[in-house]
């Protein structure tokens, strides 16, 4: 049976070790105050299916496919929305693209229904992005991601131009 081992030194600084199968696992702690976050809840998911907004009207954008969603806190089937459940500051970030780039496209975060942050097209491009760290209380705050597109027309279904993502940057 493996045995934990701490360590410590003049400096302040704790280590945790604990014997692995194939080697060994460790944890440094600095020599300060605060919590310590060792996995956040984090997503990542895009359209597989080509949504067509409405010309100049915000329209949430369902993203269908999940590369990874580490809490279950996406909703990719029903609101594309992202809830997480444990309080902290995130990073939430988006894109979209068009074929056709006589358009002008913006992209909105919405915080609980919302409009909370704006994005705006890449200039003669195609693609529009956003991005914002946004603090979320960990049991009812969630966001969703907007678009307004001056003519309406297909986005590109696909995960390289077509996500929404965040990831927990730090605890509450």
């Amino acid at each position: 049976m493996a045995s934990l081992v701490l360590n410590g030194n003049t400096s302040g600084s704790v280590t945790i070790s604990s014997p692995a199968v194939s080697g060994t696992t460790t944890l440094t702690l600095p020599a300060t105050t605060g919590t310590v976050m060792v996995n956040g809840p984090a997503f990542s998911a895009y359209q597989s299916s080509a949504q067509t907004p409405s010309a100049n009207t915000n329209t949430k954008l369902q993203f269908q496919t999940e590369e990874f969603d580490t809490n279950s806190n996406f909703d990719n089937a029903t609101n594309y929305r992202f809830t997480p459940t444990v309080a902290g500051y995130y990073y939430v970030n988006g894109a979209l693209a068009v074929s056709s780039i006589a358009c002008t496209m913006s992209t909105y975060i919405y915080k609980n229904g919302s409009m909370f942050k704006s994005g705006m097209q890449v200039p003669t491009s195609g693609i529009a992005s956003v991005g914002a760290l946004i603090y979320f209380n960990g049991s009812t705050d969630y966001v969703e991601m907007y678009a307004s597109i001056s003519v309406s027309q297909a986005l590109n279904a696909n995960l390289q131009y077509t996500y929404f993502q965040a990831s927990m940057v730090r605890s509450a």
